[in-house]
C-alpha cells in the first residue's frame, strides 16, 4: 500500500492438520499451470515489514502481474495483508507517518509471522499467523486461506479469506497515514496488491474512470489494466470490500490497489472479537473494458 514518498476470511476451522513442510514457498496452480508463488517466511530487514506475500502472480499465459521489493517502495511485497499502524506498530514497512511531523524512520516495525499450516494443496493454502510487535508480542492472531480457481480459458480467480482475532483483554486499533493526519487520500493498509506495469496503467470502476475517482470509493469492484514490462497485457478485477472499507488506488506514482481498512477513520478489532474479510481478484490476459469486466464477473462462480 502506500503513499510513502519514494526512497520501503479464512474462517476458524478444525484443529490444524499436520502437513509436510518441504517447500518453504508453496505454489498455487490452476490445473497444471503454476499461477502464484507464496513466500511464507521472507528473509527481510524489519523495516521492510516482513510478512507472507504472493509473488510472482501470473496470468494463465504467464504474464507477471505483481511486483515485489521495487526500488520506489522497497516494502511493497506482491499481494499481501499489511497495515501501517496496528496499536502503534508498523506492519507495512517503510517510514511511519507521524502527525504534525510527516514520514519518519522509527524503530516500530513488527512482523506478520506464519505459525502453522492448516491445508496445502495445488489449488489452495491455509495457515495460522501472528501479527507481532517489535518485541514479539502478539497483537492479533490470524487464520488465512488462499484459493485459485479457473474462470475462463484466459482468466482465473484468487480468493483471499482471513479472520483476525484480538486478544481477549484489549481492543486492537488499525490506522493509516490518513487517520494519523496525512492529507491526500493516503488511507492505505489492508489487503494490498502491488502491480507491475510498463507505463501508467488504467483504472476504472463500474461507473467511473481514473485514479482520482476510484481512490476512496466504495465501488462494487475496481479494475486495473496494463502491460507488463517485456509485453503481455492483463486485467485485474478486485472485489470484496468489507463494511467500512474503501479502495485505495494508485496508478500515477506506481500501480497498486488496496482494500483499505482505515481509509479515513481508524478501525477496531474489539477485545476477543474478530475482523473477517474475503476478497476476490480476477486475473485475466488481455485488456478488458467495462463490458469485458462485467462478462468476467458473470463467468466467475459466486463468492
Amino acid at each position: 500500500m502506500t503513499g510513502h514518498p519514494p526512497l520501503t476470511p479464512a474462517r476458524p476451522g478444525p484443529d490444524p492438520v499436520p502437513v509436510a513442510s518441504g517447500d518453504d514457498d508453496p505454489r498455487l496452480h490452476v490445473g497444471d499451470i503454476e499461477v502464484a508463488r507464496y513466500v511464507v517466511c521472507p528473509d527481510l530487514a524489519p523495516r521492510h515489514g516482513p510478512r507472507p506475500y504472493l509473488h510472482p502472480v501470473r496470468t494463465l499465459a504467464g504474464t507477471p502481474v505483481t511486483d515485489a521489493l521495487p526500488a520506489d517502495h522497497v516494502w511493497h511485497l506482491g499481494a499481501s495483508l499489511a497495515v501501517q499502524d496496528v496499536d502503534g506498530t508498523n506492519l507495512w514497512g517503510g517510514r511511519t507517518y507521524v502527525r504534525d511531523t510527516g514520514y519518519t524512520w522509527r524503530d516500530d516495525h513488527g512482523v506478520i509471522a506464519h505459525t502453522q499450516w492448516r491445508d496445502r494443496a495445488p489449488d489452495r493454502l491455509a495457515h495460522a499467523l501472528q501479527w507481532r510487535d517489535r518485541d514479539g508480542g502478539v497483537l492479533l492472531t490470524e487464520h488465512r486461506r488462499l484459493v485459485a480457481t479457473p474462470v475462463t480459458s484466459d482468466a482465473w480467480a484468487l480468493d483471499v479469506d482471513y479472520t483476525l482475532t484480538a486478544p481477549a483483554q484489549r481492543d486492537v486499533h488499525l490506522g493509516s497515514p490518513a487517520t494519523n493526519g496525512r492529507p491526500g487520500g493516503a488511507g492505505y493498509g489492508g489487503f494490498f496488491w502491488r502491480a507491475v506495469a510498463d507505463g501508467e496503467p488504467a483504472t476504472f470502476t463500474v461507473d467511473a474512470d481514473g485514479e482520482q475517482a476510484a481512490n476512496g470509493s466504495a465501488a462494487r469492484w475496481v479494475a486495473l489494466t496494463g502491460v507488463a514490462p517485456g509485453g503481455g497485457a492483463y486485467t485485474l478485477v478486485f472485489t470484496g470490500l468489507g463494511l467500512g472499507d474503501r479502495w485505495f488506488v494508485r496508478t500515477a506514482m506506481y500501480p497498486g490497489v488496496c482494500v483499505a481498512f482505515a481509509f479515513d477513520r481508524p478501525a477496531v478489532v474489539p477485545a476477543g472479537g474478530r475482523r473477517t474479510g474475503r476478497h476476490r481478484v480476477l486475473i485475466a490476459d488481455g485488456v478488458r473494458d467495462r463490458a469485458g469486466v462485467t462478462a468476467l464477473l458473470a463467468a466467475a462462480e459466486p463468492v
